[in-house]
């Protein structure tokens, strides 16, 4: 049984961060005797908050699939051309500011950013040892949200004093982005010493994983000094390393792995799943989503799923022969099926042939009557190859090297190739390029191609309009229609 936080919140904890309507999600509502005036009195009510502002992290599934869906890496699928059409529309940049999907990131993330601050309003009410890791814990959490949003739409409403009510989204402007960018950093650097290298339960976060968000949040404004610096103090502490084979990263049973920086647990085994609410899951819905649509025979070891997000042939076609990424990365199901020939399939919309691997679905990791949206697949948010291919990239556009970004490079291709005969320069477009390679699949693809300025490849991209995705219609409108759109929309 895996040591690990699972992100559940408990029925007294239900009433503290109840969401009262679609349109009222910032809002938490104390109802019953569980309210401001009786909770925060005791250590146990500061540790269940802080597992609720964990419990938002499941729903950045969404995230990481609409960062691959969005790039050149992959193609929606689906059923059909109009299957879950807001996911359609993203991938052929056709999405506007009543696109449902991305609604849903700015509700989920505000919604954790909101219970968030819920802790932080409380925070000096009551003292007890361990405290400072708690609200480190929390700041870390709040940064992560906030980031996601600034990626995703840009400028964006920051909140950060206390919980979010209706009547503040009547007054609060948007911030820009590099305020934004300001407060996470100032939360991570006051958190870092706070935190500890390795945690008792899984999942939660440690000093590495601030550091190395911190790092990353520097490296997309630029700041190569700050992020060169940041990454090292990761490579430095010496608790974290490559997983000597690549095609055991992703497998069910090495999650939380020595290469496992930060990463989102969810569980399979909670009941209530549904359709309609994708917050209200334990498991990782974007799994069953990214599985082949299997029709018959013996496909073990995988479940079926609904053909979405598929790798395009040039992607494939970017692995090197020897590359033992590639088929831990891309499942060619066409190969799968002249193995297993009782295996029989349908064709979704603009199929392929090739599946994410990382994340597919598996026949053993759900106990559930709907298997089809609560997998229990770890999503690796922050692995240490990434962290060694962002220090290599900020060690090459730093003013002065905290590491050298050969020797970054080589680690990440050494354990690709299985030795030492296949490296490359480390140069700015080798970097880049391998982190299509390592990282495709994992929801970064499209932030990496925005930040970089290499989107000519992205079909349907506009220049200056989808480097960011439109704010909420409904959103503005709440907000007393003073928030400008973004450019383009």
């Amino acid at each position: 049984m895996k040591n690990k936080i699972i992100y559940k919140i408990t029925v007294a904890l239900v009433v503290l961060f109840t969401i009262n309507s679609c349109d009222e999600y910032l809002e938490i509502t104390p109802e019953g005797k569980q309210n401001t005036e009786n909770y925060f009195n005791v250590p146990q009510d500061y540790h269940d908050a802080l597992v609720g502002v964990y419990d938002l992290l499941n729903t950045t599934a969404l995230n990481n699939m609409l960062g691959e869906i969005a790039s050149d890496n992959t193609l929606c699928g689906g059923e059909n051309p109009t299957d879950v059409l807001e996911w359609q529309q993203i991938d052929d940049m056709i999405h506007t500011p009543d696109n449902g999907a991305l609604r849903s990131i700015w509700q989920w993330m505000y919604a954790g950013i909101s219970r968030a601050n819920y802790i932080v309003e409380f925070q000096d009410k009551t003292q007890f040892q361990g405290k400072e890791q708690v609200l480190a814990e929390n700041l870390f959490l709040r940064s992560y949200y906030y980031f996601e949003l600034v990626k995703f739409f840009g400028d964006v409403p920051l909140y950060t004093d206390g919980r979010i009510s209706i009547a503040d989204t009547q007054t609060i402007e948007k911030t820009p982005k590099a305020e934004v960018y300001s407060k996470i950093e100032a939360d991570l650097n006051a958190s870092i010493n706070k935190l500890p290298w390795q945690q008792n339960q899984k999942g939660r976060a440690t000093r590495g994983a601030a550091l190395a968000l911190l790092g990353k949040i520097y490296l997309y404004q630029k700041k190569y000094d700050e992020a060169a610096d940041a990454f090292n103090k990761v490579i430095a502490s010496g608790q974290y390393q490559l997983v000597s084979d690549f095609t055991t990263v992703f497998l069910n049973n090495n999650e939380n792995s020595v290469e496992a920086v930060f990463e989102v647990q969810y569980s399979g085994t909670q009941e209530g799943a549904s359709f309609e609410c994708f917050q209200c899951l334990e498991g990782n819905f974007a799994v069953g989503f990214m599985g082949p649509r299997f029709k018959g025979g013996n496909y073990a070891p995988y479940a079926s799923g609904f053909s979405f997000n598929i790798p395009v042939q040039e992607l494939v076609d970017a692995y090197e022969t020897g590359d033992t990424r590639k088929d831990a990365t891309i499942f060619d199901i066409d190969a799968f099926v002249a193995i297993k020939t009782d295996v029989t399939y349908n064709r979704g919309s603009e199929h392929t042939g090739f599946f994410n691997k990382k994340y597919i679905p598996y026949a053993d990791d759900n106990v559930i009557p709907d298997q089809n949206i609560n997998r229990s697949n770890n999503y690796r948010a922050i692995r240490y190859a990434d962290v060694l291919l962002m220090a290599a990239e900020a060690n090459l556009q730093a003013t002065v090297q905290k590491n050298n970004p050969q020797g970054l490079l080589d680690q990440v291709r050494d354990r690709a190739f299985g030795d030492a005969n296949h490296r490359v320069n480390a140069t700015l477009e080798n970097v880049l390029n391998e982190r299509r390679l390592e990282l495709a699949g994992e929801g970064h693809r499209f932030f990496d191609q925005v930040r970089t300025g290499k989107t000519s490849s992205i079909p349907g991209f506009t220049t200056s309009k989808n480097e960011v995705f439109p704010i909420p219609r409904i959103e503005i409108e709440l907000a007393g229609n003073r928030w400008d759109q973004n450019n383009g929309y």
